[in-house]
């Protein structure tokens, strides 16, 4: 009866160790590619959580403040934005940051900056972006990966620490909105924003 007992706990044992090692074996060797739409998915989702829209995409005034414009999702600060000169006192460090009423461009001790559009509009947005562009300016903080800083208030320092896998997710699903042609006001130095005094 002993012995029994003891065959059973032995194949119980063996049983789970086999079990164990094939189910690691086979769920951690094996990296599963996303298909285009799983991309997409992820990307909005990214997207959305993060907060993109926050300042990428303009509002609009209602009774209870601004919401977002659902006809420009993503296209960014509106092209008729501009700028009067501001006092920089108001924006010295340690002070403030102002922002437009539609939350799509910021005044600080950087000058001025404006949310790009991230439509694939191919002359005013990400169109003509490919994936290897959007991963680099997003790792470096260089526009188009190579170009000026990406100005404050955009945060590609925490966006930098995504996956590539997930920065890809994000740029397909940017690539699958709707383009939209909004040219975005150029980044203005302090010295074209602030007040002479």
């Amino acid at each position: 009866m002993f012995r029994l007992k003891l065959f059973y706990v032995f194949l119980l044992s063996a049983v789970f160790i086999v079990l164990v090692f094939s189910a690691c074996n086979n769920s951690s060797n094996e990296k599963v590619e996303m298909t285009q739409a799983e991309k997409v998915a992820r990307g909005e989702f990214l997207i959305t959580f993060g907060g993109c829209g926050d300042c990428h995409t303009p509002k609009v005034f209602t009774p209870n403040g601004p919401v977002p414009d659902t006809s420009k999702i993503l296209s960014g600060c509106p092209s008729n934005t501009t700028i009067a000169n501001v006092d920089p006192d108001l924006v010295k460090p340690g002070s403030w940051v102002l922002f437009t009423q539609d939350i799509s461009a910021a005044v600080g001790p950087w000058g001025a900056s404006f949310a790009a559009n991230l439509t694939p509009d191919n002359e005013t947005g990400i169109g003509t972006w490919n994936e290897e562009m959007f991963v680099n300016a997003l790792r470096t903080g260089k526009h188009l990966g190579a170009g000026r800083p990406i100005m404050p208030p955009m945060p590609w320092e925490l966006v930098r620490q995504h996956s590539d896998e997930d920065l890809k997710a994000m740029f397909a699903y940017l690539k699958s909105l709707k383009p939209i042609k909004n040219k975005v006001p150029d980044y203005l130095p302090p010295d074209k924003v602030f007040a002479k005094q």
